[in-house]
């Protein structure tokens, strides 16, 4: 997708007025639009000097820094770059995050933002400023893949991210419509995180999007109810097992809790559980006293039944699975961020 001529000029603006800070550059010619190949041409071209050597800056515009939209631009700087030296591609969009921004080092361009982010290097000119965030207050089209719905589907792509998914296979084992499954899939690859292969879908990096998920999970958001009861954290897990099995009620260890059954790492005095049904029903059934403070068990009722996908059983007892636990942890805060590193390092990455 493009930017509107006005647009344009405000990449040309901003273009110009960093390049009349080099003392040893002159422009030649007010830019203007050049056809370089057979019916097309870069969104913008400047002319230039460089003490005896003339330049040419290829711009390339689009309406937004995604990643796969990136890619395009560069492919397009690519054809005009190839024929004649000393021509310098560069890609505009209104703000390129670090991966974009990672993407155009790669390929040798230039890149500028709306933000103040740029990357100029060619001759012997190099211009680079970073840090400037995105501060147009619009919703982060990111965040509708860590949806609870949507997110379904990221747990089965992250159970097993070295596999290649149809779309029907990502809805039926996600359990989520067609659409849906086709809609992550474009998100997906709109943000670099996964690539089209024959077989279907594949991520291309599952650890950066699971880290930019936990950026983005809010684990209070999920109903808790703090409880005490006179016993040691282990015996309240065994007793909270074994009532679950006898009532036929879907549970699942998390935080430190499921930590310790599957990566264990500290020591820990309050136990905390997923369970498929009332909170009030389980205290009542268990004997436990709901308190508002000096807990030594959390229950908690997933906010989306997709939380409790995959589910893994160890030593015959119920654990959320390794990517959720990681959610929580990294969301607990604390101690749980340093439980959620050691379990990316000895659980996750070696699978990735």
């Amino acid at each position: 997708m493009k930017r509107e001529a006005s647009d344009d000029q405000q990449y040309l603006e901003r273009l110009l007025a960093i390049l009349q800070e080099i003392p040893v550059l002159r422009l030649e010619r007010a830019p203007k639009k050049k056809r370089l190949l057979q019916g097309v041409e870069p969104d913008l071209t400047v002319d230039l000097r460089l003490g005896e050597e003339a330049w040419e800056i290829l711009g390339e515009t689009r309406a937004s820094g995604e990643p796969r939209m990136v890619r395009a631009a560069i492919q397009q700087l690519q054809s005009y770059l190839s024929s004649l030296p000393r021509r310098y591609g560069v890609v505009f969009a209104p703000y390129l995050a670090s991966r974009s921004q990672e993407i155009c080092r790669a390929a040798g361009v230039g890149y500028l933002d709306l933000a103040g982010n740029c990357r100029l290097m060619f001759g012997p000119v190099y211009i680079e400023r970073k840090g400037f965030p995105n501060l147009k207050a619009e919703r982060r089209p990111l965040r509708t893949l860590f949806a609870p719905r949507a997110s379904r589907v990221l747990r089965v792509l992250l159970a097993d991210p070295k596999r290649a998914f149809q779309v029907q296979q990502m809805a039926r084992a996600s359990k989520v419509s067609l659409g849906l499954a086709f809609k992550v899939k474009q998100r997906l690859l709109d943000l670099d995180y996964a690539q089209e292969e024959q077989g279907g879908l594949r991520l291309s990096r599952p650890e950066e999007l699971l880290r930019e998920w936990a950026t983005n999970y809010v684990f209070s958001k999920n109903p808790a109810l703090d409880c005490y009861a006179a016993s040691e954290v282990s015996e309240l897990e065994h007793e909270l097992a074994r009532y679950c099995f006898d009532k036929k009620v879907v549970y699942a260890f998390t935080l430190f809790s499921g930590a310790a059954r599957v990566a264990p790492f500290t020591r820990y005095t309050r136990g905390w559980a997923y369970v498929m049904t009332d909170l009030q029903e389980i205290t009542q059934g268990l004997g436990w006293k709901p308190v508002p403070t000096g807990a030594n068990f959390t229950l908690l009722r997933p906010l989306d039944e997709g939380l409790l996908n995959g589910l893994q059983e160890v030593g015959g007892e119920k654990v959320v699975s390794d990517v959720q636990l990681y959610l929580d942890l990294m969301g607990h805060r604390g101690r749980g961020e340093e439980a959620a590193t050691f379990l990316l390092e000895q659980k996750l990455r070696p699978q990735w």
